[in-house]
């Protein structure tokens, strides 16, 4: 079987993106596992190529199709949208913002034809989306717009522990107040659907609790027993492998050493804590729910360090290397 073909949109022009893309093109593993179709503009990159000193040669091409796989070339899919004469790295600007959104579109439209396998998408900047006049706060909204999914998933996964998100960019106010049994229960049924989209179908899925030590039965908080403990019973009464709630504190833990195949944390912070301080470049996130694969680094811009060369490319390997494990589940 060929080596997946797995699109990489570049991300925010003026960010690290551009530069942990070329690291991850020369990368031997990266060049092993996949055949990268990149989706930005030619001269960020070849600017890229030159900051981080990587010996690669772009290859300009309209189709995955038509790329050259061998050692030392960049496939690019080059949307000639940055006017140099306005780009400033570094810096967040709407005409960045809006490139970066044309790169991810592009990667989309690929996927949806089936003619690449996966999308790994790089940072991009919410600022320079807003000042770009692209009405989209982050890739997972973009995903789900473009793939006609309603609400997809965030799934995280770090050496082999899979962290699912009752909710994401919302205040920690709402997010307590979005912990409602028929919610819960929604999402359990959709994460598992998504587990076995992935090929995952074996153990079994724990909740973990909002407040210390799960409440204590009340004592401090009754979201478990009034919501979480309900949702529990009547999905395992339905015939899911789910269990909960279990301690915040240690259910991370127990799925790390393989108790469960997966954990649903009940909002964004208490899931990304856990999984990023384990591993925090090795944490990846797969948006799941949606009729294609993608996932993604899990940090940001670094506008500070764009430039530079510095930038460590870890995180965009390991997110090629996880599409291209999951790959086999999506190719049409």
């Amino acid at each position: 079987m060929n080596r997946p073909l797995i699109a990489v949109p570049i991300g925010d022009p003026a960010g690290i993106g551009p530069e942990i893309v070329a690291k991850a093109v020369a990368d031997q593993v990266v060049r092993t596992d996949a055949r990268c179709v990149i989706i930005g503009d030619k001269k960020i990159m070849e600017n890229a190529i030159a900051i981080t000193k990587t010996d690669l040669t772009v290859n300009v091409i309209s189709h995955p199709s038509e790329g050259n796989y061998k050692d030392g070339i960049l496939n690019l899919i080059d949307l000639d949208n940055v006017n140099m004469d306005e780009f400033k790295m570094g810096e967040v600007s709407g005409m960045c913002g809006k490139a970066a959104f044309e790169y991810i579109e592009k990667s989309i439209e690929l996927a949806n034809a089936g003619e690449v396998a996966a999308v790994a998408t790089t940072p991009i900047n919410k600022e320079a989306l807003k000042a770009g006049n692209i009405n989209f706060i982050g890739h997972t909204e973009i995903f789900g717009e473009l793939t006609n999914t309603a609400d997809p998933l965030t799934m995280f996964e770090v050496r082999g522990m899979r962290v699912f998100f009752l909710s994401r960019h919302v205040s920690l106010r709402q997010a307590c107040d979005m912990v409602k049994k028929d919610r819960i229960k929604d999402y359990v049924v959709r994460c598992m659907e998504a587990l076995k989209k992935l090929g995952v179908e074996d153990g079994t899925m724990a909740i973990a609790g909002l407040n210390p030590h799960s409440g204590e039965h009340g004592l401090f908080g009754d979201e478990e027993v009034n919501e979480v403990m309900p949702a529990v019973e009547e999905l395992q009464a339905e015939g899911y492998n789910v269990v909960g709630p279990i301690g915040a504190d240690s259910v991370f833990h127990m799925a790390l050493q393989g108790r469960f195949n997966s954990v649903l944390s009940l909002y964004h912070d208490q899931g990304h804590i856990a999984t990023k301080t384990l591993d925090f470049e090795r944490t990846i996130a797969i948006t799941g729910g949606m009729p294609i694969l993608r996932t993604s680094v899990d940090h940001g811009t670094a506008m500070d360090i764009a430039g530079t060369g510095i930038a460590s490319a870890v995180s965009m390997i390991e997110a090629i290397r996880l599409a291209v494990k999951y790959a086999p589940n999506f190719i049409k």
